[in-house]
């Protein structure tokens, strides 16, 4: 069985008439039809109380006044026509004279003939019960629609006839349909208004999400760094925010992007560059000598090596992008992999003529929740990047000490620093700064990643004293 389409509506106005306009038309099309009812209902209720009321006056009047002035009853209808002939309000109210079988015998004014038998439901009624009786409804006769009350007139236990009133709705028909009309008038006003007012509101909200749509549309054809005009201070107002601070951090992303690249372009090509003519030298036999001959393998292996760290962080930094870097947690001693990782580094450092000096605490520390290779991979980076940027300094100082219930590690370099403007981003991805050191700009947000996951903080900054230097501090959770 296929299912029926429900058709799509677009647009903020559209909806906007369709669920805020239709109801409000249908609830004031459901208050102009209440007021209606109520108002008929009180005109009609107001009619059939008079006439009720003067029902009773005229079944009195024969009850004891009547009755007291012809004891025989030889005159009583000769009274009542003369009651009805002396009605003040036959203008708008027919009174009627009935005999008891409901035949018309008198009417006020007339427009009722004699012998007429109305046969209502209040002369049923009202012989029934030998009480007042109402009724509202359309003659048969005529076709119009009235209010008739009918009283019985009773001369001791006899039924004599009744007295019946009935009054024409025609100008209660009239009057709640003009008091309908200025509901409904009243009503189209207010709908007017409502529509004018949120019209402008709609405006409002629809040209500045018509305009963000277009800035969306530009950002992300390549127009990085555009930015909107902000005119209110509301929800609209926090998206352009949003909107215009997204489209600096792409541009900013993007610039660091291509930084990277032309920078891991040109950090590829050195190594190659050196790697291909010392092969090409060697194999060509241009070398002079057999200690020619080392050093350019030397440095084949070393430009390689070199080569190899580059590209392994070239996939640690597409793992993470992908969702693929993982860790491996296990009780570690976190001690023990700081100083594997300085005691690999010394040699190599110290034929750099840089000095590591490690200073380990008294305090033995428990084994620590983490992945020992990435911690270690984390210690020779923030080695490694000491000697490359602070190496001038020929010394690197090396530390682990408790505080606070966790561990912290410390590596610093005797360096020229970094300048202050450029600290809250060294651990961006991308992010080389005013440094010429070489490295491809993604290794301290690997770290940053790796120490993060270990819910751990890696903090960068300069050293205080007059030696300089930078100073990196990483503050591990001990898991007790």
């Amino acid at each position: 069985m296929k299912s029926i389409p429900i058709p799509r509506i677009r647009g903020i106005r559209k909806r906007w008439i369709l669920n805020t306009i239709s109801i409000l038309v249908l609830i004031l099309a459901l208050m102009v039809i209440a007021f209606s009812l109520v108002m008929r209902s009180y005109y009609e209720t107001g009619i059939q109380s008079d006439l009720e009321s003067q029902a009773r006056t005229a079944s009195a009047y024969f009850g004891t006044y009547a009755s007291a002035n012809d004891p025989g009853g030889s005159n009583q209808l000769s009274m009542a026509q003369d009651y009805v002939s002396s009605f003040e309000d036959g203008g708008s109210i027919e009174l009627q004279l009935l005999a008891p079988d409901g035949r018309v015998c008198y009417a006020s004014n007339g427009l009722t003939p004699s012998g007429t038998m109305p046969e209502t439901e209040d002369i049923i009624d009202s012989r029934d019960s030998r009480t007042v009786a109402s009724w509202v409804g359309t003659l048969s006769q005529t076709g119009e629609r009235v209010t008739a009350v009918s009283a019985p007139l009773i001369r001791g236990d006899t039924l004599v006839g009744f007295m019946r009133y009935v009054s024409p709705m025609h100008t209660v028909d009239r009057q709640v349909t003009l008091l309908t009309l200025a509901a409904v008038g009243a009503s189209l006003v207010i709908l007017t208004l409502v529509y004018i007012s949120n019209s402008y509101f709609v405006r409002s909200i629809e040209a500045p999400v018509r305009n963000i749509t277009g800035i969306a549309q530009r950002i992300a054809g390549g127009s990085y760094g555009i930015q909107l005009e902000k005119k209110f201070d509301d929800e609209i107002g926090d998206l352009i925010d949003a909107i215009n601070d997204m489209s600096l951090r792409i541009k900013q992303a993007e610039s660091m992007k291509s930084e990277f690249i032309s920078s891991v372009s040109h950090e590829l090509r050195t190594p190659l560059t050196a790697i291909t003519g010392w092969a090409e030298t060697i194999m060509n036999g241009e070398a002079q000598d057999e200690s020619d001959i080392r050093k350019g393998m030397g440095i084949i292996a070393s430009e390689a090596r070199r080569l190899s760290g580059m590209v392994e962080e070239l996939l640690e930094f597409s793992r993470i992008e992908d969702g693929r870097f993982t860790l491996s947690i296990e009780p570690i001693d976190i001690k023990a992999e700081l100083e594997d990782a300085v005691y690999t580094y010394h040699e190599f450092l110290a034929r750099e003529g840089i000095a590591v000096y490690h200073s380990d605490c008294q305090e033995e520390f428990g084994p620590i929740p983490g992945d020992p290779d990435r911690l270690r991979q984390v210690f020779c980076n923030l080695l490694d990047n000491a000697s490359k940027h602070g190496g001038a300094g020929k010394r690197i100082d090396t530390g682990i000490y408790p505080e606070a219930g966790d561990v912290v590690v410390t590596i610093r370099d005797y360096g020229p620093g970094i300048p202050p403007e450029e600290l809250p981003n060294v651990k961006y991805k991308f992010y080389k700064g005013s440094s010429t050191a070489r490295g491809s700009g993604i290794g301290l947000a690997v770290c940053e990643e790796i120490i993060t996951r270990h819910n751990g903080e890696l903090t960068i900054r300069n050293a205080d004293d007059e030696a300089g230097g930078c100073l990196v501090e990483i503050r591990l959770p001990t898991g007790t």
